[in-house]
Parts: C-alpha cells; sequence; structure tokens
C-alpha cells in the first residue's frame, strides 16, 4: 500500500474512528484502525475503519493511490500521530509488517497487526429513514445527559428511541431524572413502528459527527439482528442494540400540576452554582416558590449556608422543593433557550422543566423529568 492523504482529512477520519475502539481491548487486534486504500464509494480513495464487535465506524478519505491495499494499526496512536503532523500531504506507505508514515520532515514507523485475524465489518442494516441532521444532534444531547453510567444496570445507560410514523421519540433515564425529546422525521415507506434501545454513549457520539446543519442523517435498523446504523456527510456507523427492558416511563409523567413557574435560564444556573458551594457534599439545593419570589437555599449551621432570591412568573400553590443541583443544571442547560417552566404537584412527587419561547409559551418536543431529594424533616 502506497498512499497520499491531505493531513487535515486523515485526522479528522482516524480521530473519529479511534472514538469508537475499547480503551482495553480483549485482543489487541480490536484496537486497531483498519486503512483500506482502493475504491470508495465509487472513486479512489481511502476508508478508515474500526470493529469491536459492538460498534463499527467507517470514513472515507480522498486519497491518491499509488498501490492499493490494507493494513492495520493501533487507533490511538495513529490518532496521536495524525493529529500531531504539520499541515502538510501525508505519505503512507506499507512495507512487509511496518507502515511509514511520513509528513513534512516528520517521519514515523509503526508496528502492523495481522489484518487476517480482524473480523468482517457489519454490513449497513435496511434503511429506516431520514432524519434533519441539525434536530437529530440536538435531540440527541438533550436526552443522553439523562442516561445512566453504571453498566451494570444496561437498561439505564440507553437511550430509547421509538418510530412511530413520523415522529420519532427519544427517552433516557437514570432513575434520578428522565429526559424525552419528540421530533419528526421522513420514515421511508415500508418501514414499520418499532422501539429498539441504543448505547447512549454511541447514539451521543455519532450525532455530534453526523448532526450537522443543513445535512441529513440517514437512519438503518435490523431489529432482529439487533443492530442500529447511522450514516452521513461521508460517515457510517452501526451499534449493537441493548437487549435489555426499558422502564416504563410513561407513567412517571405527572398528568397534572398544582403549580408552575417560569423563570430565566442563565440567572437560575448562576445563582444554583453559588448557592450549592456550600450545599452539604453537593447534594441538595432546596427551593422555595411563591408568589413573584424564587428563594435558593443550601447548607446549614455547621457547613455554612447560602440564600439568594431570583423574581419568578409563578401560579398555584406555594411550594419548597430540593433537587440535587448538578441534575438541576443538566436538565436547564439541556433546554437551549432563554426562559424555562418547572411545574410541580408535591415536593414528594417528580418535576417537570420545560423550554419556554420568546412569547412566553412552552415549546412542545421536550421535557425533563427531575426526581426531588427528600427535604430533612
Amino acid at each position: 500500500m502506497k498512499i497520499r492523504v491531505e493531513r487535515d482529512g486523515l485526522a479528522d477520519a482516524v480521530a473519529w474512528v479511534a472514538r469508537s475502539l475499547p480503551s482495553r481491548p480483549p485482543v489487541p487486534v480490536l484496537g486497531g484502525v483498519l486503512l483500506d486504500a482502493g475504491a470508495t464509494d465509487g472513486s479512489e480513495g481511502l476508508t478508515v475503519s474500526g470493529f469491536d464487535y459492538e460498534v463499527s465506524a467507517t470514513v472515507g478519505v480522498p486519497a491518491t493511490v499509488a498501490d492499493g491495499g490494507r493494513t492495520l494499526v493501533s487507533g490511538r496512536l495513529l490518532a496521536d500521530i495524525t493529529k500531531s503532523l504539520p499541515a502538510q500531504p501525508v505519505e503512507i506507505s506499507v512495507d512487509g509488517s511496518r507502515v511509514a508514515i511520513a509528513c513534512g520532515s516528520a517521519k514515523f514507523s509503526l508496528p502492523t497487526m495481522p489484518v487476517e485475524d480482524y473480523p468482517q465489518l457489519p454490513a449497513m442494516p435496511q434503511h429506516a429513514g431520514e432524519l434533519a441532521g441539525e434536530v437529530f444532534g440536538q435531540a440527541v444531547s438533550q436526552v443522553a445527559v439523562a442516561a445512566g453510567k453504571d453498566d451494570t444496570l444496561p437498561m439505564l445507560t440507553g437511550v430509547r428511541v421509538e418510530m412511530t410514523g413520523e415522529k420519532l421519540t427519544l427517552v433516557a433515564t437514570d432513575r434520578f431524572r428522565l429526559a424525552m425529546r419528540e421530533f419528526e422525521w421522513k420514515p421511508s415507506g415500508d418501514v414499520e413502528d418499532a422501539a429498539v434501545l441504543v448505547p447512549a454513549r454511541t447514539l451521543a457520539d455519532a450525532a455530534k459527527a453526523l448532526g450537522s446543519a443543513g445535512r441529513s442523517v440517514e437512519l438503518a435498523l435490523s431489529p432482529t439482528d439487533g443492530l442500529l446504523g447511522l450514516s452521513g456527510s461521508g460517515r457510517r456507523t452501526t451499534s449493537r442494540l441493548l437487549d435489555a427492558e426499558f422502564p416504563r416511563y410513561r407513567q412517571l409523567l405527572p398528568s397534572e400540576q398544582t403549580s408552575s413557574a417560569i423563570i430565566g435560564v442563565a440567572p437560575l444556573v448562576e445563582a444554583i452554582k453559588r448557592v450549592s458551594l456550600v450545599a452539604d457534599r453537593g447534594t441538595q439545593v432546596r427551593l422555595e416558590f411563591a408568589d413573584g419570589v424564587l428563594r435558593l437555599s443550601a447548607g446549614g449551621d455547621d457547613e455554612g449556608s447560602a440564600e439568594e432570591e431570583l423574581p419568578v412568573e409563578f401560579t398555584g400553590e406555594p411550594v419548597m422543593i430540593a433537587f440535587n443541583p448538578g441534575y438541576l443544571q443538566d436538565g436547564l442547560a439541556a433546554l437551549h433557550a432563554d426562559r424555562a417552566e418547572l411545574s410541580f404537584t408535591t415536593p414528594n412527587r417528580p418535576a417537570l422543566i420545560k423550554p419556554v419561547n420568546a412569547d412566553g409559551e412552552v415549546t412542545p418536543g421536550y421535557l425533563y423529568l427531575l426526581m426531588p431529594v427528600r427535604l430533612p424533616g
């Protein structure tokens, strides 16, 4: 193999593929990046791929190919090297069991791994529909924030993707909060309604890479094979679905409210940061709502205390409720809005946080449900 490729395109491709590789691969080849020089989508170029039996990532890069071929090298090492190269064309050649990388005055020689031991990359599942890239990217970021990190509870580490006609619903929960986003998409004519569970980290990484403005993302799905695929902007990725039962979340959503408040997001976030400095291990910030005023407080006599008041548009019965400040800030940041509506039933029931538009109306399509922390006494 002997090729010449632009540095920026190569570095971006290798960095994206390397992100999906396991930090501790069970066998060395699964930590490798496959470089395949030859035909890419019908034209000459380089294909950069990675696969660990769970997630695959593939991207095509324009390249001048003198000699075609395939080689496998350490993904993380190659990512570190390519991002540090000077802004000049990169020449890559393979000689026996080593690959040579030359860029300007920089030269590297790396050992290769046996290509014959590398698993076959999975084919993309059946095309299911298209999504607007920008909407998809924002929706996944809004929802994935609520996904769990505990791998011993796999049903909480994923994002549930529900396809119902022309509506797509994304949901995630870690038991302490829940985020849900609904939006329109373009299903293919023969796609059936389905609900699958996708690893949240994989979906978030793919959405960040594929969800650019003005571009569309193609979604592919094979529930029987347990595989989901996403492609766009010359990149494609597949992921194994989680074989776990997602909680019945809709019964958690309050059907009524006894009070609600509309407040500016930025002032509230800043107040939470200040008040939570004295919160006991950062676990609780108290919010007391009454006519026109929100009083935030944290701490106590032993560890210090803090209090701050903000103006608020409040209707309903006065309420005092406490939240984990980190979870509350996550929900406010995910709104992508200047103002938020917080609605309540009782201090022991979940609260809902929704974005509010410039006209003072709740923007439909997104909600963040947050479980309260029990107040002392």
